[in-house]
């Protein structure tokens, strides 16, 4: 029994403490050993055929091979469940996105099913040993599922940390030109960064939020426009969108701008995409310890 005990424990050890019933009845564990474990608490029942040694919750990464283990062959993490697998998003708990290629499965609790008739390898990767679609797959899928925010979230969290780039999305979009949420991948690749509006819009309802004084948008001082504007308290907000300093002249003529307006008594803060979506706590705190000032 021990060497069975040992072969359960080397085949969940590899796979986040996760083994299908395949796998149990392979390494010598009956059917009565199985539902005695579970029954005992030392085994959960993650699905019908897959199971969690001992009795702590499942990690991301242990749910979702789970999910893939219970589907079957060819299926992967997609979607929602891809992205916090990427790190694009924070953990939601919720259902397991898992993606089938060439075949319809069955309903599943805690599965959202995808189905796709072909999926060209370099669409699938592998993350810790778990079978994901490639990111750029991965953010554009998630324009047929998740609210336009979130897809904004982890399309922005991609770039910036260099594991995204929009031609990589538009070689998915090339293959699958009808896909659901086309327009609006299409409309990200054209502009990677948050539109004015955007921009504005956020930081309005944040100053908003913060019983702040409302500032002018879209002004000029000393001949120069600027994005956000404090006249009174001679503070000015500059937009920093990604991509904005592609190249050395644009970076070279927002300094310039930047001395301008400083020598002029104005105080200027820049403030990028990624601040806005990600910290916009610290970015409120700050605006308001300058309009203090």
């Amino acid at each position: 029994m021990h060497d069975v005990e040992r072969a359960v424990a080397r085949i969940a050890g590899s796979q986040d403490n996760v083994i299908s019933r395949e796998q149990l009845l392979g390494a010598g564990l009956g059917r009565g050993a199985i539902a005695h474990r579970v029954k005992a608490g030392t085994m959960q029942r993650l699905f019908s055929n897959v199971y969690l040694l001992g009795a702590a919750p499942p990690t991301l990464s242990g749910r979702a091979r789970a999910a893939i283990l219970s589907c079957g062959r060819g299926a992967m993490a997609s979607h929602r469940s891809a992205a916090e697998l990427f790190g694009l998003l924070p953990e939601s708990g919720g259902d397991i996105d898992v993606t089938v290629v060439g075949r319809n499965f069955a309903a599943r609790v805690g599965v959202r099913r995808h189905r796709v008739a072909h999926l060209p390898a370099h669409h699938l990767t592998m993350i810790r040993g778990v079978r994901v679609t490639s990111i750029a797959r991965t953010v554009c899928d998630m324009a047929a599922t998740e609210s336009h925010s979130q897809l904004v979230d982890a399309f922005q969290e991609g770039l910036y940390r260099r594991i995204l780039t929009p031609s990589a999305m538009a070689e998915v979009l090339e293959l699958e030109p009808t896909r659901r949420g086309a327009p609006v991948i299409q409309a990200l690749i054209r502009d990677p960064r948050l539109t004015r509006s955007d921009r504005e819009r956020l930081l309005l309802k944040l100053i908003d939020q913060a019983q702040l004084p409302r500032p002018l948008t879209n002004v000029r001082t000393q001949g120069i426009p600027v994005d956000v504007l404090w006249p009174v308290e001679r503070l000015i907000v500059e937009f920093d969108g990604w991509g904005a300093h592609g190249h050395r002249l644009a970076f070279e003529k927002d300094r310039k701008r930047d001395q301008i307006l400083v020598a002029a008594g104005y105080r200027v803060i820049r403030v990028t995409d990624r601040q806005l979506l990600d910290e916009p706590l610290a970015v409120i705190a700050r605006i308001a310890q300058a309009l203090r000032g």
